[in-house]
């Protein structure tokens, strides 16, 4: 089981490398294309921060090294989880898988530009949500799975009962 978790943690980080790409490519900094006028649109933004625009703006030389010392040792931590919980193909295997390739899309551009390009923003008027990519969502949707297995699912004792 453990070749499905790196292949989809794998196309997680091939669609993330190729969509960034593609907007970099097409769209020039700061510049939108709506797609649901008054709710969304691809934008092409570059953010030196943490995930949503976090210290974004902070001055501070240690910021990047910080940012990708800590991605490197969550993709550590999510690995060895990963490698130690890959017996079966379940939410908390691709949780895991879809973590690893988001965290390892991010650092990508983190070690070659020194920030991450984001594409999607959501909006309804003057509200908008940070904007995101594809390593990003595949991040939260991990994450979700992870939160809904621990919630939702019962222990085998609750099981057994």
């Amino acid at each position: 089981m453990r070749k499905y978790h790196f292949l989809i943690a794998l196309s997680v980080v091939v669609l993330d490398r190729f969509t960034k790409w593609t907007i970099a490519r097409r769209l020039s900094l700061h510049d939108s294309i709506p797609v649901i006028p008054g709710f969304f649109r691809i934008i092409h933004a570059e953010n030196p921060g943490a995930a949503f625009g976090i210290f974004a703006d902070s001055p501070s030389e240690w910021k990047v090294g910080l940012l990708i010392a800590f991605s490197v040792i969550a993709l550590l931590i999510v690995s060895v989880l990963l490698w130690k919980n890959s017996h079966s193909l379940n939410s908390t295997g691709i949780g895991l898988s879809l973590i690893l390739g988001g965290a390892m899309g991010n650092l990508w551009d983190r070690l070659v530009s020194r920030h991450v390009v984001d594409f999607l923003l959501f909006y309804v008027g003057p509200h908008q949500w940070p904007a995101f990519n594809v390593a990003d969502s595949a991040i939260v949707v991990g994450a979700g799975l992870l939160v809904f297995e621990i919630v939702f699912t019962k222990s085998p004792s609750e099981q057994s009962a």
